[in-house]
């Protein structure tokens, strides 16, 4: 259960900071030799349905508008959205087989914090209403690029959304928004297994990882959109690069 709540403010916290939650997931069991229900897949979707409602809480009246309202960012967030759910549905066994390394981490998490340091350098003076058509679709590839661990879903789509001229709190703001329907469909997907097979599963575990990366995914949406007002990525950037040194000397002890 310690391990669950330790994995579940993890999730909540990295899910948005743009450092990679899925990294964290697998580095905490793989560093501290945790195993069982807290070291799966499913436990670690489980906590991501923690930060779907967290999402929820935050933006539901964003999503209210953007139905009611705001038809074409609704077109835009579609579009954006197929690259992450076409290539989730295709290669999830290999992300899950095959990409859950420490090695491949180090890599993701250095090199895609340069791309995010070198996207600070970008003009930014766009608005969400003022996003392109091509603009949702390179953000949306950046997303599905995500499915790497160690490459942070927010960080790189906040990243492209630089590249393409937003602003930084816009693009964070449209980046959380945009999470919704994946997670949402990445939940769903994995769901419907541990559903379907209650018996290998604890619940218990898993309803207290769900509710603590609720609490602390909520409570680190609120801080980013006002951190990204003032602040740039560099630190979190820099906090990939030194969480790469610690995962190359973990590495190294574990030989």
């Amino acid at each position: 259960m310690i391990e669950a709540v330790i994995l579940g403010i993890v999730q909540g916290l990295t899910e948005f900071l743009p450092v990679s939650s899925t990294a964290h997931l697998i580095l905490f069991p793989w560093f501290f030799g945790w195993k069982g229900g807290v070291d799966t897949l499913t436990f670690d979707v489980a906590l991501h349905a923690g930060t779907l409602l967290a999402l929820v809480f935050c933006f539901w009246r964003d999503w209210l508008d953007i139905v009611l309202n705001g038809r074409r960012l609704l077109v835009i967030i579609i579009i954006a959205t197929l690259p992450a759910g076409i290539a989730g549905f295709l290669l999830s066994n290999i992300v899950e087989s095959t990409l859950r390394s420490p090695f491949i981490i180090v890599v993701t998490l250095v090199l895609f914090g340069i791309i995010m340091l070198l996207s600070e350098r970008m003009k930014k003076d766009k608005d969400i209403k003022d996003i392109t058509l091509a603009d949702s679709i390179m953000i949306g590839i950046a997303q599905a690029v995500a499915l790497i661990p160690g490459v942070s879903r927010s960080g790189i789509t906040i990243s492209a959304g630089l590249f393409r001229g937003l602003g930084r709190a816009a693009s964070a703001r449209f980046s959380f928004i945009l999470s919704m329907p994946v997670i949402f469909g990445a939940t769903v997907l994995e769901g419907r297994k541990l559903l379907s097979h209650t018996e290998n599963y604890d619940l218990k575990l898993f309803t207290i990882g769900l509710l603590a990366s609720a609490i602390t995914g909520f409570l680190a949406i609120k801080f980013l959109l006002y951190f990204f007002k003032r602040h740039p990525l560099n630190i979190f950037v820099y906090y990939r690069f030194v969480l790469a040194v610690i995962i190359i000397g973990g590495i190294w002890l574990k030989r």
